[in-house]
């Protein structure tokens, strides 16, 4: 069940794709130091997970925000928390149901600057083929060609369908879903 949650907040970062725009840095996501991971409270305890596969397409410049892009595509089925039976149970259709809905989408390309690094994108994550528009908090490192970006937010699994029959309740498997983005890369 509680995998089930975190699996709904991966989606939100399993793929992100971008078209260039003149003179905005394209980045090329490190998929060796990136994760994007998932939280939810099952029978009230804690339960963390991960999208193994998720791809990013970035075309993102802090001094040309209205030019910025980001694409995500998260493979719903690759969402593991390190317990066989919940991991199971998690692409069906009481959860992901990939076999209609394998993949989930953010893209945004509204971004504001709220100082110190600090940042919003402002876009739409799509999962079970319900879409909704979402705001993902993030921090922003660069250093040269180089870039480091931290962000989270958290979701109601159940605007996106995710948890059917007994699991749509949140007695066992808590309403919200944390999904947290870690993202390490380059640009040319």
């Amino acid at each position: 069940m509680r995998n089930n949650l975190f699996a709904a907040l991966a989606l939100g970062a399993t793929a992100i794709s971008a078209p260039a725009h003149a003179g905005t840095p394209v980045w090329s996501v490190n998929k060796a130091s990136s994760h994007l991971g998932f939280g939810v409270a099952v029978n009230n305890q804690g339960v963390k997970g991960e999208f193994r596969r998720w791809d990013a397409q970035i075309a993102f410049d802090p001094k040309a925000l209205n030019q910025s892009r980001v694409s995500a595509t998260i493979e719903m089925g690759s969402a593991v928390t390190g317990e066989a039976t919940r991991d199971q149970s998690l692409p069906t259709a009481d959860w992901f149901n990939t076999a209609a809905f394998p993949r989930a989408t953010f893209t945004a390309s509204n971004f504001k600057d709220l100082g110190g690094g600090r940042y919003q994108a402002i876009g739409d994550l799509t999962i079970r083929g319900v879409r909704h528009p979402v705001v993902l908090p993030f921090t922003l490192k660069i250093n040269g060609k180089s870039a480091q970006m931290q962000g989270s937010l958290t979701i109601n699994r159940g605007m996106f369908g995710v948890g059917q029959g007994q699991w749509k309740g949140t007695e066992m498997v808590a309403a919200n879903v944390q999904i947290n983005v870690s993202i390490n890369a380059t640009h040319p």
